[in-house]
């Protein structure tokens, strides 16, 4: 294209080109969403854009680059398969047709402050960062397969449009490589972002943003590889949030965070490896959060945090924060879905010891006998309840000694107030009310008294009772002693 057919604005591009100088068309209050308003003095044609990104004049010992300000491009810029090995910035531009950028090589992708209908860059090669911050997108961002070495900036962005049910999702990352950071706090996504089978070499960071994608999925990060942490403090998310088998050696912090999808799966973070889950201070989560087969070094969530839903069948952790007693830890254990699981039990009791409270890991055991005991049918339901009754199923063998008591001073003051006949009494020793009872409810102890006298009328059965009473005791003491040998 001849110089001679540019336009002023366009003259005013191409001359600083070489220079690596910018070009700055914009006015006080200017806003890039009535750019199909601006006049010719600052409209720029995508295809003289085009020819001076992958053919442009340079000039020796400058840098040259294209760096726009307050333009509006007409036509599509279409860099496709393209190298590039200027840097592209074009700020605070209105673009009317969508750039067309896939499978391209450029050193650097600047459109920070633009509106565009979409932008189609799956495949990207970035050489630097790409930088879509507080850009208006109404349709997809397409990034699937990006190489970027340096950082994706997607802070205060607006991506699809509010109230409307996106074909596809608004942001597309899957099987990404980032060489820095996915930096997005502040995004406002209606519709679904996609992270799947992405690798992020530091940290992603979605602070304070808003996942508008009710009754669907907002954020689909299944597989995502991050080398630091996760950040969503204060993260609105209307939508699954699904993070499944993630890999997050150090932080999923999503304190302060709302997570609704009611009637469905708010969180997934099923067979996930991650340093330390956080919801500390977040809001009551409205739908199921899926834990299963999770690994975690440290959980911290407030009980009321949870939602009546939680799956943690075969979740692993090793420190469970703020630490509480047990009772305000096992009604959670209560919402699995599938019944009474052990394992979620043996964790919880884990926990607990590891951090030296056995008070509240015997606590959570034993809850965890009373659970698997409405499993049970009706007669081995009766044996756990006289062995819960009696001793606490071995956990509160200080019970055994108070039902002994009682039971001694009944017999006692019984048979003191009716002292049975002698069977022979010139063989007969002297009657002990105290050592009667204990003959009767002990069944290894032999003080030769219950062999010596019997009882008659109720206070036969009273022996009978007592003798019983004993047997179920000493049973159940021993089978405490043993559970409790085999803890240890």
């Amino acid at each position: 294209m001849e110089i001679t057919e540019l336009t002023a604005a366009e003259r005013r591009v191409r001359e600083a080109f070489p220079l690596g100088e910018g070009v700055d068309f914009r006015r006080d209050d200017d806003d890039p969403a009535d750019g199909a308003g601006w006049g010719p003095e600052r409209t720029l044609r995508a295809e003289v854009l085009r020819d001076l990104l992958l053919d442009g004049p340079v000039r020796a010992g400058r840098t040259a680059g294209l760096k726009v300000a307050g333009a509006r491009i007409t036509g599509r810029l279409d860099l496709a398969y393209g190298t590039v090995g200027h840097p592209v910035r074009l700020r605070s531009c209105h673009f009317e047709e969508a750039p067309q950028l896939y499978g391209a090589q450029v050193g650097a992708l600047v459109l920070s402050d633009s509106v565009l209908p979409e932008l189609t860059a799956g495949s990207l090669r970035a050489d630097g960062v790409v930088r879509i911050s507080r850009c208006r997108i109404a349709g997809p961002v397409r990034l699937q397969g990006a190489r970027l070495s340096g950082a994706l900036f997607a802070d205060g962005a607006r991506l699809g449009r509010p109230g409307e049910v996106p074909g596809e999702a608004v942001l597309q990352l899957s099987h990404a490589e980032i060489g820095t950071d996915v930096w997005a706090p502040g995004l406002v996504a209606h519709g679904e972002v996609q992270l799947n089978g992405s690798v992020v070499r530091n940290q992603v960071n979605l602070d304070d943003a808003r996942l508008d994608a009710p009754g669907a999925t907002a954020l689909h990060a299944e597989v995502l590889t991050v080398g630091t942490d996760l950040h969503a403090m204060r993260l609105h998310c209307r939508g699954r949030l699904n993070l499944g088998g993630v890999r997050i050696p150090r932080q999923l912090n999503l304190a302060h965070a709302r997570l609704s999808n009611p009637g469905g799966q708010a969180l997934r973070v099923s067979s996930g490896v991650v340093g330390e889950l956080w919801l500390r201070e977040a809001a009551p989560v409205e739908g199921s959060v899926n834990l299963r087969r999770a690994q975690l070094d440290l959980l911290h969530v407030p009980p009321e945090v949870w939602p009546e839903q939680v799956q943690t069948d075969g979740l692993a952790y090793r420190v469970l924060t703020p630490h509480l007693p047990a009772e305000q830890r096992l009604p959670l254990l209560e919402r699995e879905p599938g019944g009474y699981l052990p394992q979620p039990y043996e964790q919880l009791t884990t926990a607990y010891r590891t951090v030296g409270d056995d008070a509240a890991a015997r606590t959570v055991q034993l809850a965890r006998l009373r659970r698997h005991r409405r499993t049970l049918p009706p007669y081995a339901r009766v044996w756990g309840w006289l062995q819960d009754a009696a001793v606490g199923y071995g956990f509160r063998p200080m019970r055994a000694a108070g039902w002994l008591l009682l039971l001694l001073t009944a017999g006692t003051l019984a048979f003191a107030l009716h002292r049975p006949p002698a069977l022979k009494p010139a063989e007969a020793p002297e009657f002990n009310p105290l050592a009667y009872a204990l003959d009767l409810l002990l069944p290894i102890v032999d003080f030769g008294q219950q062999g010596a006298y019997a009882p008659r009328g109720w206070y036969q059965w009273l022996a009978y009772l007592l003798t019983a009473t004993g047997w179920v005791l000493a049973t159940t003491i021993a089978a405490g002693v043993t559970r409790s040998l085999n803890r240890q």
